[in-house]
């Protein structure tokens, strides 16, 4: 790194991380404007959407610094989570058949619902002798898979922040003929929209503002979150993944609900723009097409998952191996006995109430989705977060 690289990163830690004093000026913007709103909403909620948000908001336990009333949620936002136990089991008959597959790391220890030859994740299916390689991203697998040519399956799992450089392989024909993609990215407008339809029909005063994934909306632009807003006449502010990136957006929100607004706002504009990479659009959408999607422990949502277009078709793994789409009826109980990860995915229960979490599920042996990636809420509850250790520095430094 040239010094000029370092500098500016301690720059930006120190105006948007190291900063109590700028932290405990928005605090106070917060509560200020929490109060207008106190007597028309009571108590609400807002929801961030991406897991290093929720990883943020946890770590550096800015829970601990709200108004009470105002409650922070974390929403779908880990890809890991929420995909289907279905596509995980066909991965790990595939290994068990001479397939190499890769995987990114969180996705090696992702729990089956259905053990196969008796394994019940990738990781027990490498230890009982199938060909199961971690890689941290595609570019791995190609240069792997042309070097000893056997046939091998890659797990794209992601959302869109991923896609373009899945594109980019099947545009620019790098994958060797050997190597299958297993297409299992997901699009995050149609899970913002479904997970806030289910909480308004539920819930009173539910959700009132999101806070927009970061990394996604380099890609897809701010332009994507609007018809949120618009649907659900709340304010949706993309945000950067520093503790005063957050504040700021949270306190953008409670300002633009005080005023009666509910537009699409970007905090994080060093990195962010209204309309994105279209480059990164346009080789997206000729790389894949947009279908129907199931996600794990929500279910069924239009227009939510990417395939590989026809054109690619020889690079898909899904009609390589004659792997059938989910049926509805796999959807539907998806998760193991006494999980919560379905209500915890969508902001409806904290991890602390699961009768699981921190007693049969832990990080180091997870039973729910949720549990397993750096990204997954319950897995960030247990590392940082409900031991109080918040709120007490929190009231020594007067932050609150």
């Amino acid at each position: 790194m040239s010094e000029e690289a370092s500098q500016t990163i301690k720059s930006l830690e120190k105006i948007f991380r190291n900063n109590a004093n700028l932290a405990k000026t928005l605090v106070g913007y917060i509560d200020k404007f929490y109060s207008k709103l106190q007597k028309d909403f009571g108590s609400f909620k807002i929801m961030d959407f991406c897991g290093t948000h929720e990883w943020t908001i946890t770590h550096y336990g800015l829970r601990s610094l709200m108004p009470e009333g105002l409650e922070l949620v974390a929403g779908p936002g880990c890809p890991v989570c929420v995909t289907p136990s279905y596509y995980i089991e066909n991965a790990i008959r595939l290994g068990f058949e001479g397939i190499v597959i890769y995987t990114y790391g969180d996705v090696y220890r992702l729990p089956s619902l259905k053990p196969l030859n008796g394994a019940s994740s990738l990781a027990e299916a490498k230890a009982l002798g199938a060909e199961i390689k971690i890689v941290t991203g595609i570019g791995d697998a190609i240069l792997d898979a042309r070097a000893h040519g056997k046939e091998a399956v890659f797990l794209g799992i992601g959302f869109e922040t991923v896609a373009s450089g899945y594109a980019q392989t099947l545009i620019s024909n790098l994958l060797p003929e050997n190597l299958k993609l297993m297409s299992l990215v997901k699009l995050t407008p149609p899970a913002m929209i479904a997970t806030v339809d289910i909480l308004e029909k539920e819930e009173e005063n539910s959700v009132k503002g999101i806070i927009a994934p970061g990394h996604v909306s380099t890609i897809i632009g701010a332009k994507s979150w609007k018809p949120v807003a618009d649907r659900h006449k709340i304010p949706v502010v993309v945000t950067g993944f520093e503790p005063i990136d957050v504040l700021i957006a949270i306190a953008e929100i409670l300002k633009q609900l005080v005023r009666g607004e509910a537009k699409v706002s970007i905090e994080y504009t060093r990195a962010v723009s209204w309309e994105g990479d279209l480059k990164a659009q346009e080789m997206i959408c000729r790389a894949f097409k947009v279908v129907e999607d199931a996600w794990r422990g929500i279910g069924f949502l239009p227009e939510s998952g990417l395939r590989i277009s026809d054109h690619f078709a020889s690079f898909d793994a899904f009609r390589e191996y004659g792997i059938p789409e989910i049926a509805p009826e796999s959807c539907q109980a998806d998760l193991p006995k006494g999980c919560r990860c379905a209500e915890v995915v969508i902001g409806k229960e904290k991890p602390t109430n699961c009768p699981l979490f921190m007693k049969k599920c832990t990080p180091s042996s997870p039973v729910g989705p949720c549990m397993v990636s750096l990204e997954g809420t319950c897995a960030i509850w247990a590392r940082f977060g409900a031991n109080g250790l918040a709120d007490r520095i929190a009231d020594e430094l007067e932050l609150r």
